[in-house]
């Protein structure tokens, strides 16, 4: 039968509904994971005159699955999706901004670096500098330079979601999980929502919040296959994928894209 891909960095708890294939990789035998200094091992043996981070090796990670899963006779080739949570998360959103190929991508409390927003921290929200401070491996050195000054960034982060533009994007949230920054995550939804209103194809970027910390629960992957069905089968979805749980919250942008005609 042939069937989608879903490839996924992280443990996909109570996923269960046929049709669907998950397929799964270890990102620390891409780079490792353990924060030392030395790039001796890997992709950096491989490459060890470029400046990236684990996030930049991770997200190439999922390239490379695609690389194999696109051969097989099992796999709808134009239904692949990336699925990761937290730091995985991270990695699934710029692997989908990088690669065509991913049809479908769904970050799940990825914060800072992830879906959450640079310029707009929440309380108890990570920063560039907690995350410098905590796991500067994670990303290029240049990044050290902005800490204190992420206004200075060329971008934030809903500009790495509207590279995925038109292809459908996910994002899954929980609302007690302060660390990855729920608000600052819808102002960069909605922020690339107009790059989706502008290219025709609003419907396709998507956000799910729910109550509890920071994990990738059963609730998350019910929404992630709800709007998988909707996107690759046409089934219509059950929930919204586009409410705001923050009716107070100003927007941190004032653009919009221009109306037809």
């Amino acid at each position: 039968m042939n069937c989608p891909i879903f490839s996924a960095s992280g443990t996909a708890s109570g996923f269960a509904r046929s049709r669907y294939i998950i397929a799964r990789f270890n990102r620390v035998e891409i780079v490792p994971d353990n924060g030392r200094p030395d790039r001796v091992s890997g992709l950096y043996a491989v490459y060890p005159d470029g400046d990236y981070g684990a996030l930049a090796a991770w997200a190439w990670g999922y390239h490379r699955c695609v690389d194999l899963l696109a051969t097989l006779d099992c796999v709808k080739a134009d239904q692949i999706a990336a699925v990761g949570a937290s730091r995985g998360g991270k990695a699934a959103l710029l692997a989908g901004a990088t690669d065509e190929r991913i049809a479908l991508t769904a970050p799940n409390d990825s914060g800072c670096c992830g879906a959450g927003c640079f310029r707009r921290q929440g309380p108890g929200s990570e920063t560039l500098e907690d995350m410098i401070h905590g796991a500067a491996h994670w990303l290029s050195p240049r990044m050290k330079a902005y800490v204190g000054r992420e206004r200075s960034l060329p971008f934030d982060q809903h500009s790495v979601k509207a590279l995925i533009a038109p292809r459908p994007l996910l994002t899954t949230e929980a609302l007690g999980d302060l660390w990855a920054n729920p608000t600052g995550t819808w102002q960069t939804h909605v922020a690339a929502r107009e790059v989706y209103r502008f290219l025709g194809v609003g419907q396709r970027i998507g956000i799910s919040y729910r109550e509890g910390r920071h994990a990738h629960l059963l609730p998350d992957w019910e929404a992630f296959l709800d709007f998988a069905d909707w996107h690759f089968r046409g089934q219509p979805p059950s929930r919204p994928f586009d409410a705001c749980p923050f009716p107070d919250l100003a927007r941190a942008f004032s653009w919009s894209a221009p109306e037809d005609g």
